[in-house]
C-alpha cells in the first residue's frame, strides 16, 4: 500500500498529467489488493463546494418539502443522490484517473449505479461490522461480480477510519461475516485508512471491510457504485429500488463525452421500475406526523381567514 501521508500532501494536480503508465500502476494495485490510495484528485475550490453543498443537506432530516437527510438507523444521517448537491461530486465520479482505472478493472460496461454518503456519528458501537457488499443474485451468480466504489473524506479522519482486509477481494461471494469467522478474521494485511479531508480510494467491494472503531468524532464520506447493469440485482434491493436510474442536475451536465453519458446511464432502462412503489410500510410515527401536519396547515388557514374578515371589517 502507497504511503498515504506522501498521496495526500500532494497539492490539487493537472489531471493532464494522469497517463496510462499511472493508470496501470494504480490498476495494478487495486487487483493485487483489492484496494488503492489515489493521488488528490480535487483541488480546494472543488472540495469546498462539496462539503458545503454536503453540509447544508446536514442541518435537518428530510420531510415534506424540507431537502435534508434520511435517518433510517440511529449512527448514520444518509444523504442519497449527491449527484444533485455541486459539481465536484459529479466531476469526481467521473474523473479521467477514475474512468482509467475503471475501464481497466470492470471493463467496457459498467455504469455508475449509486452515488450517496452520510455522517457517522460518534460511537463506540460496531453498528456497520465486517463485511462484503451484497449487491447482486447470488443464487443465479455463476461467478463472483466485481463491483468498485470510489469513496472520499469531506471531513478529516483521525478515527473510526475505513477499514479493509488486504487481499480478501473476490475469494467468495460478498456477505456479512458471522461472529465466529469475525473471531478468526487474519487481520495482518489490515488497512486503517486515516485521512484528511480530500482523501479518495477505490476498492473491490466483494472485499471484507467495515467502519472502524472507536468512531471519537463525526465523520462525512462519499461513495460512488460502479458495477455492470445487466447482473441481476438481489431480492432486497429490487423491492427498495437501490439501484434506480441517477438523479440528476441539469446545471452540471455540459460537456459530457460520450463515454461520460454512458457511465451515467442515458437512455438505460434496465433497472427503471415504472409507477414504483415500495410495498412496506411507513412506521407509526409517520401517520402520526401527517396527522399533526394536517392539522397545522388546518389551523393556518383558519387564521389567515380570520384575518382575512377582520381587515375587511375595520380595514
Amino acid at each position: 500500500m502507497r504511503n498515504l501521508k506522501e498521496i495526500n500532501t500532494l497539492g490539487a494536480l493537472d489531471t493532464s498529467a494522469f497517463r496510462p503508465p499511472e493508470a496501470d500502476a494504480l490498476s495494478w494495485e487495486l487487483e493485487m489488493n483489492g484496494i488503492v490510495v489515489l493521488p488528490n484528485l480535487l483541488n480546494s475550490e472543488q472540495l469546498g463546494g462539496m462539503q458545503r453543498a454536503f453540509e447544508a443537506r446536514l442541518r435537518r432530516m428530510r420531510w415534506n418539502n424540507f431537502d435534508g437527510y434520511h435517518k433510517t438507523e440511529r449512527f448514520r444521517h444518509m444523504i442519497e443522490d449527491v449527484l444533485l448537491l455541486d459539481q465536484g461530486f459529479l466531476d469526481l465520479a467521473l474523473h479521467p484517473l477514475v474512468k482509467q482505472i475503471l475501464n481497466r478493472y470492470l471493463g467496457p460496461d459498467y455504469e455508475l449505479t449509486e452515488a450517496k454518503g452520510w455522517q457517522s456519528l460518534p460511537t463506540r458501537r460496531d453498528f456497520h461490522g465486517w463485511h462484503g457488499d451484497t449487491w447482486y443474485d447470488k443464487a443465479v451468480a455463476t461467478e463472483i461480480h466485481r463491483e468498485i466504489k470510489l469513496g472520499v473524506y469531506l471531513t478529516d479522519v483521525r478515527s473510526g477510519a475505513f477499514n479493509f482486509i488486504q487481499g480478501s477481494h473476490r475469494q467468495q461471494h460478498p456477505r456479512d461475516l458471522k461472529k465466529q469467522e469475525v473471531r478468526e478474521l487474519n487481520l495482518s494485511p489490515l488497512i486503517e485508512l486515516t485521512g484528511p479531508a480530500g482523501t479518495a480510494f477505490m476498492f473491490d467491494t466483494s472485499a471484507i471491510h467495515r467502519q472502524g472503531l472507536p468512531l471519537l468524532e463525526s465523520r462525512q464520506a462519499v461513495f460512488f457504485g460502479y458495477h455492470d447493469p445487466r447482473v441481476r440485482l438481489q431480492q432486497e434491493d429490487l423491492i427498495t429500488y437501490r439501484y434506480h436510474p441517477l438523479v440528476l442536475n441539469a446545471a452540471f451536465l455540459g460537456n459530457l463525452s460520450d463515454e461520460d453519458r454512458r457511465i451515467l446511464g442515458f437512455g438505460n432502462k434496465s433497472n427503471f421500475v415504472p409507477a414504483f412503489m415500495r410495498q412496506d410500510q411507513p412506521p407509526v410515527s409517520y401517520n402520526a406526523f401527517c396527522l399533526a401536519h394536517n392539522a397545522g396547515l388546518r389551523i393556518r388557514e383558519l387564521r389567515e381567514r380570520i384575518a382575512a374578515r377582520l381587515k375587511r371589517i375595520f380595514g
